[in-house]
């Protein structure tokens, strides 16, 4: 599994985390979507790394800009440290 994590920037409301949580889900081998409207962040989860390119077109087709790649953390165990098991 992977977790990514993008900026995007222009987001002000809840209709906006909506958009960008629809358009993303619906890119191919995304698993889980999740936006914290505060920071910008949206955070993506896959089987396998996906092209930051596809990412970046369904920001857009929801009406916002990538601004990057914040981090990428390759899943090991299905948790998030590895472990097996989450805190």
């Amino acid at each position: 599994m992977t977790v990514t994590t993008y900026q995007v920037e222009g987001m002000t409301c809840g209709h906006c985390v909506s958009s960008v949580t629809e358009e993303v889900g619906k890119v191919a081998g995304v698993s889980g979507v999740e936006v914290d409207l505060a920071s910008g962040a949206v955070t993506v989860t896959s089987q396998e790394p996906l092209d930051r390119t596809v990412i970046d077109a369904a920001v857009v087709e929801a009406g916002y800009e990538l601004a990057g790649q914040v981090e990428l953390l390759p899943q090991a165990g299905g948790s998030c440290c590895g472990s097996g098991g989450c805190h």
